[in-house]
């Protein structure tokens, strides 16, 4: 069968800190001329300079028609990058690629839309890029419209739109006019839960009609649950590729959480006047545990460095623990339990308590963050991970495994009886 897609030695250099160059004169264009044979050999002689930096270094891989595909690695691994140049936004320093179909792509907010025209507008200047002819556009109109759920905004200019508006309509547009490819990036992240599932339903049904998808996420369920093939890519090379699983298993045994020192991860958000440098878990005697039990009162120890400027005492730390797979279990932070740090010193710890830990045995990711009237001082996914072993959460010395619900909920039992229990048993009451 002949690839729908051939990506062979893919390569994508950026230089970092290059200002975007003006239009030149004519005097311009001639002394450029002139100096250019000089600029090459200095260019040679910068290559291996530290402002060079590849996105992408020697990727190659096939996609057959068909294939739903996942493209998995942590934040700067080069996933957004290899996107967009099969998109044909950027083209790439060195190798090709061969794209055999009609491409719909989904990269970011508002990728393909005039922020001018409204949302029918819109439609039919996304089928036309796609080389459709407006009759075609037309057939699918309906279809769009019902998916995204903007028909009362539909004649309003899509700037006026929110975030998920735009989302659900570029979505609907990407998914419907039948692309043989269709490319989605982190994006859903922005609608609802709801909306989330309904796409990919609707990747799943687009792929079940023999189109391709590659889809890249950091939920790794969704990836499990709607790919077939998987991608792992890291510092900008292919870690592996084969099955879903595979892919998924490589990627979190891959991430080692607990050797990477916290203080030296570069792949955090926001402007540090507050950054988590370590994190920490205790039981109530203080001691530091390896291993939790199920139902074991902990102490989850945020350490912070925070710069001297900073005086405020409106901050929010919080952590969200999810599954191995990303999907959260819960979250928690100090606004939602009305606790106030006052004045912070230079150098301490945001100490979430948590009694009676209710996980059932399994291994689970901590992420962090810190925040400053709505806006991030630190944030940091997949900050640490902690192992939850047997315990006696219930008293009773059993525990149901986490293939059951990772959740464990205090509850009592017991039985009645009368006329309520009577009548869901279907019966007529005695008198």
């Amino acid at each position: 069968m002949k690839p729908i897609i051939k990506v062979e030695n893919l390569s994508k250099q950026y230089r970092v800190g290059n200002r975007p160059q003006s239009y030149a004169t004519l005097r311009e264009l001639f002394s450029e001329r002139v100096r250019w044979p000089l600029k090459r050999l200095r260019r040679q002689s910068l290559n291996s300079d530290d402002r060079n930096v590849w996105a992408l270094k020697n990727v190659s891989f096939e996609v057959d028609p068909g294939d739903v595909v996942g493209i998995i690695g942590r934040n700067g691994a080069g996933k957004s990058t290899l996107l967009k140049i099969l998109s044909r936004i950027t083209g790439p320093t060195t190798g090709h690629v061969e794209l055999y179909g009609r491409i719909s792509s989904l990269l970011e907010v508002g990728t393909g839309f005039h922020p001018e025209l409204t949302g029918r507008d819109n439609v039919y200047l996304n089928g036309a890029i796609l080389g459709m002819r407006r009759s075609e556009t037309k057939s699918k109109f309906d279809e769009i419209v019902a998916f995204a759920e903007i028909e009362k905004y539909l004649d309003t200019p899509v700037k006026h739109y929110s975030s998920g508006m735009y989302m659900r309509l570029a979505f609907a547009v990407a998914a419907h006019l039948e692309p043989d490819i269709l490319i989605v990036d982190e994006v859903l992240a922005v609608g609802d839960i709801t909306f989330q599932k309904k796409c990919l339903g609707k990747m799943n049904d687009v792929s079940r009609v023999g189109r391709t998808v590659l889809f890249v996420s950091h939920n790794m369920a969704a990836v499990a649950n709607l790919c077939r093939r998987g991608i792992v890519l890291s510092g900008g090379s292919i870690q592996y590729a084969g099955t879903q699983t595979g892919a998924v298993a490589e990627y979190l045994t891959s991430v080692d959480l607990r050797t990477e020192r916290l203080r030296e991860r570069t792949d955090r958000v926001g402007n540090s006047a507050i950054k988590i440098v370590d994190i920490e878990i205790k039981d109530d005697e203080g001691r530091p545990l390896d291993v939790i039990a199920s139902g074991q009162n902990i102490k989850i120890y945020l350490h912070y460095e925070a710069e001297r400027s900073f005086n405020s005492s409106a901050i929010i730390a919080g952590l969200i623990v999810t599954t191995q797979l990303d999907v959260p279990v819960f979250l928690q932070h100090n606004r939602l339990t009305g606790d106030e740090f006052g004045t912070l010193p230079h150098i301490g710890a945001f100490v979430c308590c948590l009694p009676r830990l209710p996980l059932a045995p399994a291994t689970y990711r901590i992420g962090v963050s810190v925040m400053h009237n709505g806006e991030y001082l630190d944030m940091l996914a997949d900050a640490a991970e902690f192992t939850v072993v047997d315990g006696d959460f219930y008293g009773t010395g059993e525990v149901p495994p986490a293939t059951h619900g990772c959740c464990l909920v205090e509850a009592h039992w017991q039985l009645e009886t009368g006329v309520k229990a009577e009548v869901l048993a279907g019966s007529t009451p005695l008198h």
